[in-house]
Formats: C-alpha cells, structure tokens, sequence
C-alpha cells in the first residue's frame, strides 16, 4: 500500500475557504492545524521505516491524529455559513 500524507487541505476540500479564514482568525485552529500536521508527519515517517514505533505505537499515534481532526472537523463547521 502506498504511504499518502494527509494534509487538512485534502482532507477536508469541502472546506478550503474556512480552512484559509481559521488559519488567519482562530489561535485555537492554527494550534490544531499545527499539531494535527506534526503528528500527520510522524506516522508518514513511521509507516515509511524512518521512525522506529511499535504497532501498538502507531496506533496510539493515529488514534491522536483521528482525535485532532474530529476537534477541527468541529470549528470547520462552527465556520461554516452552510451548515447553520
């Protein structure tokens, strides 16, 4: 199987413009954004052999990064004009 990052801007399409508006307004969401693509980084870099973890490692690493993006998915939508 193919390693793939997956960057916010792929990950949420729907999204772009609130992406770009969180990005220059919310301290909250660059944080999340941040943290959500450091973490992104690291498995990419696990799965591809460059970082030693252990499966169960991984999984608490992914299990963070599905955490981060169900925070974002939130303020993704609290900015979203269509969905309220």
């Amino acid at each position: 199987m193919p390693l793939e990052h997956h960057p916010l801007s792929r990950e949420f399409p729907e999204f772009r413009q609130q992406l770009q508006q969180l990005n220059s307004t919310n301290p909250q969401f660059v944080q999340l954004a941040q943290n959500y693509e450091a973490l992104d980084k690291r498995i990419y870099e696990v799965e591809d052999g460059r970082e030693a973890v252990d499966d169960l490692g991984l999984q608490g690493l992914k299990n963070q990064r599905v955490i981060l993006k169900d925070q974002i998915t939130e303020l993704l939508k609290k900015a979203n004009p269509a969905s309220g």
